[in-house]
């Protein structure tokens, strides 16, 4: 078994993470997953730290061994590099990459649960009020419903379109009537 890594330098991938500020785990936990999962690092996040080795330990046990300590050590550095230097000082320092990942998750998803009420609360009360465009108002909207997405809430199309609709003020009710009635068509 051999390891073979792509001649992309781990800093490059990292530098492409959203830097994890306390505020946003979804999503820093999904790109790192999947940037340690394209480098073929995450073999010590899925994988419980093996055996020791011993002189009766077969080549695979060795070589499964070696790939995961390179893993670990290398996962381990690619999330400490992509953690908010405020944030560092706050995490205990830990051998095991599967254990520093589990400590963030613990310590942080109760932030993301919190800027999820926050933004359905945005969401859910935003009024055009004409100070920006049209497609502007209908982008933040549309913005904010993909946020909550990456924080595992689901917000329907169409409870999309009618958050929007209910946020144009009272000229539009001819607008909102007509798209109504096309839609229950």
């Amino acid at each position: 078994m051999y390891i073979y890594f792509a001649v992309i330098p781990l800093h490059s991938h990292a530098s492409s993470v959203t830097v994890f500020n306390g505020l946003n785990f979804s999503e820093w936990h999904e790109q790192v997953q999947f940037h340690l999962g394209v480098m073929d690092l995450d073999l010590a996040l899925l994988n419980d730290k093996p055996t020791a080795i011993t002189d009766k330990s077969s080549d695979d046990n060795k070589s499964f061994h070696k790939s995961w300590e390179c893993s670990n050590r290398l996962s381990l550095m690619f999330m400490r590099m992509t953690v908010a230097n405020n944030i560092k000082s706050t995490i205990p320092q830990t051998e095991r990459a599967r254990e520093y990942l589990k400590f963030v998750e613990e310590r942080f998803r109760s932030a993301d649960k919190s800027l999820a009420g926050t933004l359905m609360a945005e969401l859910t009360t935003m009024k055009f009020d004409g100070s920006r465009s049209m497609q502007n108002h209908i982008i933040e909207m549309t913005n904010i419903a993909s946020r909550l997405r990456t924080l595992g809430m689901k917000v329907d199309d169409t409870f999309l379109v009618q958050f929007i609709l209910n946020s144009l003020p009272l000229e539009y009710g001819p607008f909102q009537i007509n798209y109504n009635t096309i839609k229950d068509k």
